[in-house]
């Protein structure tokens, strides 16, 4: 510590030092993506005797990632509840939960699984307070791991993001560092509404540092709302979860060209953050989209929409470009898989067809 702050402690009473501390240095800790969410579930059983965890392997096994590790021996099997694997039982077990005034969070897998649900979500979470006009609400947050991860094959690496944002009804998150899982996470458990919370497994154990207040047990984060982690003038680039450590990246390396990348991290598919989109084009007149979903009727392609319907056309000095997925099943081979997935590469190569005769 510094040598003049710890003068400045020690001529002070024990109540002021704390107050000192807490209110004039904010220190900062090391956090995994997977420790934020386990702190997040953690804290929120701890605060609402309302809210439960239920799903495959959550309790004695500790988490089929170990999300869940430690919660059991801290709140018992009441509240952390393991289940047989029959996803449609778990989740329909949740949404008579819901209605009956209980808060579940339940744990896919994976969301490749929850394919065996989908009768539940879509059909039952998404549509009851809407059906029963407003006397039913079904506060559920469904969540597991989305998207490709290493060498799992075309059936465990599908982005379902663009699916579950189109239902009316079902809020969608997908989270990118640890600030947007813890903060994302118990905003979602405390919304009145259904919640899909993608989560991403390559980034269960990626480290960020987060201020201490991002650790304050009542730290939430708007659900709705992006957040521009790179601010620029030359090209607005927008994407979700593990892309904006790519969308990052290729900016990093693009400013080396004299390039000024923008780039947004959406954190809500759905409501998706239009105004942060919009305002960022009218600055910048150009768009580039990143995700490792399919490109056909994507989260890109909703954007595009949104700059054919929206004060930003007028804006545009260039077509968007979209980076996605290749546009067929995910192969498992490794160096097939990296063949067909975003790189930081391709958002560069991106952003200066954006640019080509412009800059």
């Amino acid at each position: 510590m510094n040598k003049n702050i710890l003068a400045f402690v020690k001529n002070l009473s024990p109540l002021n030092k704390t107050l000192a501390f807490s209110n004039k240095f904010h220190f900062s800790r090391t956090l995994t993506v997977r420790e934020a969410i386990n702190a997040a579930l953690d804290e929120e059983v701890a605060r609402d005797e309302k809210v439960f965890i239920i799903g495959e392997e959550v309790a004695n096994y500790q988490g089929a990632y170990k999300v869940t590790k430690g919660l059991v021996q801290k709140h018992g099997p009441n509240r952390i509840v393991d289940t047989p694997i029959s996803e449609m039982g778990f989740a329909g077990i949740a949404v008579g939960a819901a209605m009956y005034g209980l808060r579940p969070v339940v744990e896919f897998m994976t969301m490749n699984f929850a394919m065996q649900a989908i009768d539940q979500i879509i059909n039952g979470a998404a549509k009851i307070r809407y059906m029963s006009n407003g006397d039913l609400d079904t506060p559920i947050v469904f969540r597991g791991l989305n998207g490709p991860a290493a060498a799992v094959a075309a059936q465990h690496s599908q982005c379902f993001a663009a699916w579950y944002s189109s239902c009316p009804g079902l809020i969608t998150i997908s989270p990118y560092d640890v600030e947007d899982a813890r903060g994302l996470l118990k905003a979602a458990i405390r919304d009145p509404n259904p919640v899909v919370f993608l989560e991403n497994e390559i980034m269960y154990n990626v480290q960020f540092t987060v201020d201490d207040a991002v650790m304050d047990k009542d730290f939430v984060l708007p659900i709705g709302k992006a957040k521009v982690m790179r601010e620029g003038t030359d090209v607005t680039i927008v994407s979700f979860s593990k892309p904006v450590k790519y969308c990052l990246e290729a900016a990093e390396l693009l400013a080396k060209e004299g390039i000024s990348c923008e780039v947004i991290n959406l954190r809500t598919i759905r409501p998706l953050d239009r105004k942060a989109i919009v305002d960022s084009v009218k600055k910048t007149h150009r768009l580039v989209t990143v995700e490792e979903g399919w490109p056909q009727c994507g989260v890109g392609s909703e954007i595009c929409a949104l700059m054919m319907e929206s004060s930003a056309f007028d804006f545009l000095d260039a077509p968007v470009e979209r980076v996605a997925g290749l546009d067929i099943p995910l192969a498992y081979a490794p160096n097939l898989e990296a063949m067909s997935l975003p790189n930081a590469q391709h958002v560069a190569n991106a952003v200066r067809k954006t640019l080509k005769g412009h800059k």
